[in-house]
């Protein structure tokens, strides 16, 4: 079990409180533990908030439920229960010395709305923080949900000390069920978190899927719990109550909670995305300068220090969030629209940025940055954000004659008859797709659409471990 110093420095450094990172570091074992299950690892499918933390985006907000569908309804069991998660708290004990009492794990059995059975779990801990009422996890597991598409085995994200070497990994949603099943919460529910979820995953335009793929899948889930596919005059009724509970239900989960209104103000141009009516303008990316090379997902403690490292990671929340950032810079502070980060010729680590008090471009010296600060004042991105929250950074090199970067997808059609052909294992004929592996950048191609990408060797020879691809194209 990693040191109680550890999670004090991560809180600091994210502006969390301790407790939500020691739960997020649990939670992070608890996965690994489901995950190497023999009784439930193949068969429990992971979805909700937390998966979208854990296995998606490292830079997004805490989450601290487990929430799976079981693929076999029998789980749902008290006995079976009982003992699968008693083997499963014995395995994190002894692999880290987190203590999962026996005697402090519940599991209730009810009947849901839809007439059949569901269970809600509830496991007590004791980790780094050793306090003397003990936190709990809670786990929802339903057994008759619509899964839509074919389930994923994706990498976790564990940024502890203790991370296995082998890395954790999960059986999930497919990204876009994810995101479908946040626009259904946001319409059956209407909660602030489901609303975050849904302007983050629109905002995040790399990983967005196509807008007729997420309608489908929406509208399978809709259907499905009998709700009809949400428009934006379904909410109106709701704005006052999300307002009122933005800040209690959202604020401990977030280094900085933004303006409720930056979102709820994006949701018109979400539905209008999600109905085919119009396709938000993406900003251009800042232009590359000669002998540049752009920062993405790949770990920055390659290349800066680690107070260096600290303010970075709050200036991509910030980015992310389309917030402003003070930025304190060699003796005096400035406010700042972060935008990318590049390697120049000389090594040197910049951060492209906006100077608003300035009204022009600026880049700053990464070593150079004394302390970075979210601030709640947002701005519309006049470049292409590619501080994005899809995990570590890594480099991608400029070309001789740099261009911005357009990711290609399928239509609509094209795509789930992929999907279909995929699962049932038939050929699909010429069409090649290409997948881009979000550590490494390398590429791989496939006869199937399926993003899952194995433990493989980067471009440098060096070990990487594999994770769910980005689509890149489809080649005839």
């Amino acid at each position: 079990m990693i040191e109680r110093r550890e999670i004090l420095e991560m809180a600091t450094r994210m502006s969390l409180r301790p407790n939500i990172v020691e739960k997020d570091y649990v939670l992070g074992w608890m996965l690994a533990g489901i995950g190497a299950s023999g009784s439930i690892g193949k068969s429990w499918v992971f979805k909700g908030g937390t998966s979208l933390k854990k296995c998606f985006f490292e830079t997004y907000r805490f989450s601290e439920d487990l929430d799976f569908t079981l693929q076999d309804g029998s789980h749902l069991d008290g006995v079976f229960l009982k003992e699968t998660f008693g083997a499963i708290s014995e395995w994190v004990y002894e692999q880290t010395g987190i203590e999962l009492p026996a005697n402090l794990q519940t599991f209730e059995i009810y009947t849901n709305p839809r007439g059949t059975i569901s269970c809600q779990g509830k496991l007590s801990y004791r980790g780094p923080l050793a306090t003397h009422d003990l936190p709990r996890i809670k786990l929802d597991l339903t057994a008759d949900e619509r899964i839509v598409l074919e389930p994923q085995r994706v990498s976790v994200f564990h940024p502890y000390s203790d991370a296995p070497a082998e890395g954790i990994s999960v059986l999930s949603y497919a990204y876009e069920e994810l995101f479908g099943e946040k626009v259904r919460a946001l319409a059956e529910r209407t909660r602030p978190r489901d609303l975050y979820d849904v302007i983050n995953l629109f905002r995040n335009y790399e990983a967005r899927p196509p807008a007729a793929v997420l309608l489908d899948v929406l509208r399978q889930k809709c259907a499905f719990k009998g709700i009809r596919i949400p428009v934006l005059a379904d909410l109106d009724p709701h704005r006052g109550e999300l307002e009122s509970l933005w800040q209690h239900m959202l604020a401990h989960q977030l280094p900085s909670l933004p303006p409720y209104e930056s979102f709820w103000d994006e949701l018109p141009a979400f539905f209008d995305w999600l109905t085919g009516a119009t396709s938000p303008a993406i900003p251009a990316a800042y232009a590359l300068s000669h002998g540049e090379a752009l920062l993405r997902h790949r770990d920055l403690r390659l290349s800066v220090s680690g107070a260096s490292q600290s303010a970075i990671e709050i200036i991509r929340f910030a980015a992310g969030n389309h917030l402003l950032v003070e930025l304190d810079y060699q003796g005096s502070t400035r406010h700042i629209e972060p935008y990318s980060l590049r390697r120049t010729l000389d090594g040197s680590v910049v951060l492209h940025a906006w100077n608003t008090e300035k009204n022009e471009h600026r880049s700053y010296r990464v070593d150079r940055i004394q302390g970075a600060r979210v601030t709640n004042r947002t701005f519309t991105p006049r470049y292409a954000v590619e501080l994005g929250p899809q995990g570590p950074l890594m480099v991608q090199q400029a070309a001789a004659n740099p261009r911005q970067y357009v990711p290609r997808i399928p239509s609509a059609t094209q795509w789930r008859a992929n999907r279909t052909a995929a699962r049932r294992g038939t050929p699909l004929g010429k069409p090649v797709h290409v997948y881009q592996c979000p550590l490494c950048n390398k590429k791989f191609r496939r006869e199937t659409y399926d993003s899952h990408l194995n433990p493989h060797k980067n471009e440098w020879g060096g070990p990487c471990p594999g994770r769910t691809g980005s689509f890149v194209e489809t080649r005839s």
